[in-house]
């Protein structure tokens, strides 16, 4: 999993752990968790991550180098 990509999508829109995790509805520690690696991320935060952001899950996990997410049917 690319970790480092979650990390740096939040430090690029200038977002703390902190506002994050208020729009996950989670506690810091708990994201602080997910993105140092400590627990992996489930793939409903996932999803949400990528919709925060404008990008795919493949792109999160590492499966794509594209940042542009899928067109929706």
């Amino acid at each position: 999993m690319q970790i480092d990509r979650v990390k740096n999508l939040r430090e690029d829109n200038d977002l703390t752990q902190q506002q994050v995790a208020d729009k996950l509805f989670i506690t810091r520690s708990a994201y602080s968790n997910y993105e140092n690696g400590s627990r992996a991320f489930p793939l409903e935060i996932l999803s949400q991550i990528a919709d925060i952001y404008g990008t795919s899950v493949d792109y999160l996990i590492g499966r794509t180098d594209v940042k542009k997410p899928y067109p929706k049917k």
